[in-house]
């Protein structure tokens, strides 16, 4: 019965040894990701191509408007939600794809118009660039 209890316990070791190879793994193919994407975007921005299919795959430049608190301001930024009527929107943290969802809709779907005044010096408004992929029609 101990040699069971030692193996099932090696076995566990050797399991959570490997998961946390495998995270740091993980970590690092994100980054090359997050490399390789800034890449390819700026290649498709300067030839200015929108889309390709290569491979199957078709390649899509896709710009996202993201919005972040800053940093600094954080605190004023959730009292004006809430005097603002989007106490909704704040929870522990202002989750980022709900304030960035929320800016965009303040700023109109082309995000053309101004923040309303009261947000101003309180977001840091952005465009994101990214590849989206999805298998090729035939």
């Amino acid at each position: 019965m101990q040699n069971d209890m030692l193996n099932v316990a090696e076995k566990l070791k050797e399991l959570r040894d490997q998961k946390s190879a495998l995270e740091e793994q993980t970590k690092a193919i994100n980054a090359e990701i997050e490399e390789t994407n800034y890449q390819l975007c700026e290649m498709m921005v300067n030839s200015e191509t929108q889309n390709f299919t290569h491979c199957g795959t078709q390649f899509s430049l896709t710009t996202k408007l993201r919005a972040t608190a800053i940093s600094e301001r954080k605190d004023d930024l959730i009292f004006e939600l809430r005097r603002n009527g989007y106490g909704a929107l704040v929870q522990e943290n202002v989750n980022a794809n709900s304030l960035s969802a929320f800016v965009k809709e303040q700023m109109g779907e082309d995000g053309l118009q101004e923040l309303p005044y009261w947000l101003q010096n309180l977001v840091c408004v952005y465009q994101h660039n990214t590849v989206s992929m999805r298998k090729a029609r035939k």
